[in-house]
């Protein structure tokens, strides 16, 4: 189907222009949408007509646009998640609720003005694009995590997707065992006395083997006598 573009469409055209298209494409989103018109005589006058107002209209969108896209660009929102231990989420953020969450902080836009090929899975910081106008983008971040806590670490540059980050979790609680985690009244321990038991322990270890070598000797000794009597 042929129509007259009345609005810039990326990677279509730009107002004005007549464009062929596929005709379900023309009939579920350009015509619905308000965004071209069937391509003939009567409506391409009627277009020559209204170019002026539709321009200015348009020129006025794209500023509203911009001074949106100042403010949400470059900022970064938290989606707190669950997900496994390797980061794969149980569900995922899809349009609808990266919409939701740029409610909450003031912004309206719609799921069709979210880019995002496909749902996340997993967690991490995502760029993700919002078309604020045919002429204007905006692009923010999405710090999706399994907590708050976490969210802070992948801001700071931590990979959370690897199984090394809970190991290393591990490795910390490990360095934190203490007295208090080995003895019930570790105010009655003599910290001397465990230390000098330790050294005793390692001065009779060697003692104790010479011993054995020596009684070991001493009956071969005897067995040798025997035989030669």
């Amino acid at each position: 189907m042929d129509v007259i573009l009345l609005e810039r469409i990326a990677k279509l055209g730009q107002m004005g222009d007549t464009v062929t298209v596929k005709d379900g494409y023309a009939r579920n989103f350009l015509l619905p949408q308000g965004k071209a018109l069937r391509a003939n005589k009567a409506n391409m006058a009627h277009f020559e007509s209204q170019r002026a107002h539709l321009e200015a209209r348009n020129l006025e969108r794209k500023n509203e646009a911009e001074a949106v896209s100042e403010k949400l660009s470059g900022n970064t929102y938290v989606a707190v998640r669950s997900a496994g231990e390797t980061g794969q989420l149980y569900g995922s953020v899809a349009a609808r609720d990266i919409v939701a969450i740029l409610e909450e902080e003031g912004f309206s836009v719609g799921r069709s003005q979210i880019e995002l090929r496909a749902p996340i899975k997993i967690i991490g910081l995502h760029n993700v694009i919002i078309a604020l106008h045919p002429e204007v983008e905006a692009e923010i971040t999405m710090n999706v995590a399994r907590s708050e806590d976490e969210a802070v670490r992948q801001a700071a540059g931590e990979d959370l997707t690897s199984r090394d980050a809970f190991d290393d979790d591990d490795e910390a609680e490990e360095d934190e065992l203490n007295i208090e985690d080995i003895f019930d009244n570790p105010d009655d321990v003599d910290l001397e006395a465990v230390d000098g038991a330790d050294d005793a322990d390692a001065e009779e270890a060697p003692a104790e083997e010479a011993a054995v070598a020596d009684a070991a000797e001493e009956a071969a000794g005897d067995e040798a006598e025997e035989a030669k009597s």
